[in-house]
């Protein structure tokens, strides 16, 4: 099966925060491919990956970027269908930096925006993206869904039976 989501990163620096997309989409049973292109290092490499992503069966692609963060601007620019961006924290400004990068996109060139470090996020998004055509990806999204809310209900009633110190000391 081809991939329907592309996720891509700007530096392998962010691959630990990226690998967070991959992670919940493999939990969703959604095909993916990752990869590292530099928009400012590689232009004609990134080119022809965005250029070929539809043709290649992207639905989606998350893109994640950190500081002047073009690399999903300038993904919604060529790819037609929806680009997730992911601001990367910086050390220098904290990833408001590539937040105002990303959401700040000019009219017609839309990026759906998640919060810093926010992949894991943009891959719920993308796989609920393509759920709204996808019966039994979203079966696998509410089962999702329900599970973290049985895990937090599951802390809550242990947090209630220990009380908080101890609950803090098994943490």
């Amino acid at each position: 099966m081809a991939a329907k989501v592309g996720i891509v990163m700007g530096s392998d620096s962010d691959l630990e925060i990226m690998s967070k997309a991959a992670e919940v989409l493999e939990v969703l049973k959604v095909e993916y491919d990752i990869t590292v292109i530099s928009a400012h290092r590689m232009p004609d490499v990134f080119y022809d990956y965005a250029k070929s992503a539809e043709e290649k069966g992207y639905k989606v692609i998350i893109a994640g970027a950190g500081g002047a963060a073009h690399l999903p601007g300038m993904t919604a620019a060529i790819f037609s269908l929806p680009v997730i961006g992911v601001p990367i924290m910086t050390k220098s400004l904290g990833g408001v930096d590539s937040l105002y990068s990303i959401v700040q996109m000019p009219a017609g060139i839309p990026v759906a925006t998640v919060a810093i470090n926010g992949a894991q996020n943009a891959g719920i998004l993308a796989a609920k993206i393509l759920a709204a055509s996808d019966e039994e990806l979203l079966g696998r999204i509410k089962d999702y869904a329900q599970n973290l809310k049985d895990t937090v209900a599951a802390k809550s009633e242990k947090l209630e039976k220990v009380g908080y110190k101890e609950y803090l000391k098994e943490k």
